[in-house]
């Protein structure tokens, strides 16, 4: 059923989190998980770094630490026995919610596992939500996945 599973994964406790639910899955059914990773240029845009300080300064620096992101996040899979890899893309014009549905139908995904913030009202309006237009366009099932609510604290 879910053979192929495919996890948006960014390092930030969202994914973090996604990252452990598709873990479960994929230990229940035998899944292969596949990490996706993508350089955003415009997440590190302050409009004054010309094109060619991005490509000398910040992308081989911004590649590296995804690339070892990445790799952590796949030895934590492959040690609890689960077929794992990795695929690192940098987005240029296209919309990040574009490419994971585009790796998901490359791949031939059969689950997008993915973190999620829950923004709503203005912070989603100006911030967008990847997750959301994930979620309405991708040809396979999603699981959007966001951090456990903080426990109560006890009375006294």
């Amino acid at each position: 059923m879910y053979e192929k599973i495919l996890v948006p994964f960014d390092g930030s406790p969202t994914s973090e989190q996604a990252l452990k639910e598709a873990a479960g899955l994929a230990l229940k059914v035998g899944a292969q998980v596949r990490l996706l990773h993508i350089i955003d240029p415009l997440t590190h845009a302050v409009g004054f770094v010309r094109p060619e300080v991005y490509r000398t300064d910040f992308l081989p620096v911004a590649l590296k630490g995804a690339d070892t992101m990445l790799r952590k996040a796949c030895e934590q899979l492959t040690a609890q026995g689960i077929q794992a890899e990795t695929r690192l893309l940098e987005a240029m014009d296209a919309q990040v919610a574009t490419l994971v549905i585009d790796e998901a139908r490359q791949w031939d995904a059969r689950l997008i596992v993915l973190g999620t913030q829950g923004r709503r009202g203005l912070a989603r309006m100006f911030l967008g939500s990847d997750a959301e237009q994930i979620a309405r366009t991708s040809p396979v099932p999603v699981l959007l996945v966001r951090l456990p609510e903080a426990a109560p604290a006890p009375s006294a």
